[in-house]
């Protein structure tokens, strides 16, 4: 199944839904950061926010960002995601080992522990809009519900997961959101708490060829939902040598002078996706005369 979101509503626009499948972004993540199974769960989960929630942004150049700091062993996560369905990120520490949870299944609250979860939202304004809670499990989805509940006054539900093969890749990824809009009834606040009780992991449910459509009329049964919109998501990464030349500019023309006298060309890597760029003591040699004229 390729990797793709759908959005829908329910209960005559009382609910808005999000639901998707993102397999080979989480798989992605996993071969460019050679992360170990919890890392890839944890970050395959914060991949699959990001999809959901970047989705809701309404403008071609509109960003959002998904950043954890916390005190657990993965020590910290960035996922970056457009309206558009394309998304990236990295996690600080990506070989974490930790054993299984007591529910033997990888201790994902254990890599996280506690922290701060920010939500970044850059709209063009002269300021981006950020909002931050504490996390609560570390486990993403809670602290999502969390964040939405008490920084955006939105009553949610988000669901998340990724399931490992044997080998350590993605066999699974995916999840769903689900929010009541203000003017939600009673009767239909009371029908999708049942329904989320009787809800099933997400990743088991994709394990058994359930779509994110299937998700989510599981999510929203007997409410009358409506798939709103189809999109495919992806891992993309819009690092470019020119990027990263002007990322070299701003440490400073000391440190490049360092690199330059070293005599060695160097490798700099993307933190988003690690792909390389070289440059060797000629182009360093160039980026410096631009640092001195800046």
């Amino acid at each position: 199944m390729k990797d793709y979101l759908v959005k829908a509503t329910a209960a005559n626009a009382q609910v808005r839904a999000f639901s998707a499948t993102t397999r080979q972004m989480a798989e992605t993540a996993r071969k460019n950061h050679d992360t170990s199974p919890v890392v890839t769960a944890a970050l395959g989960r914060l991949l699959t926010a990001g999809a959901m929630m970047g989705s809701m942004l309404k403008g071609e150049a509109d960003l959002l960002t998904l950043q954890i700091t916390c005190d657990g062993p993965i020590g910290g996560m960035t996922v970056t995601a457009d309206g558009r369905g394309r998304v990236k990120g990295y996690a600080k520490n990506p070989q974490v080992i930790l054993p299984a949870s007591s529910q033997g299944k990888l201790d994902v609250g254990g890599a996280v522990g506690s922290g701060i979860l920010r939500v970044i939202q850059d709209c063009g304004l002269k300021d981006p809009y950020v909002g931050q809670t504490a996390l609560q499990t570390g486990e993403i989805a809670e602290d999502l519900t969390y964040y939405f509940a008490t920084s955006e006054q939105v009553p949610s539900s988000v669901g998340l997961g990724v399931l490992m093969e044997r080998d350590n890749t993605v066999r699974q990824a995916g999840g769903f959101l689900v929010q009541l809009l203000p003017f939600a009834e009673e009767e239909t606040i009371s029908r999708l708490e049942q329904n989320l009780q009787k809800i099933r992991s997400v990743t088991s449910m994709l394990d058994d060829g359930i779509t994110p459509e299937g998700l989510l009329e599981l999510v929203l049964e007997g409410m009358d939902m409506q798939i709103t919109d189809t999109m495919d998501v992806e891992f993309a990464c819009s690092c470019s040598k020119e990027r990263v030349e002007k990322a070299l500019i701003s440490i400073g023309r000391e440190e490049i002078d360092k690199m330059i006298a070293d005599g060695e060309p160097i490798e700099v890597k993307c933190q988003f996706c690690s792909r390389g760029y070289r440059f060797t003591v000629q182009e360093l040699t160039d980026i410096l005369e631009k640092a001195r004229k800046q």
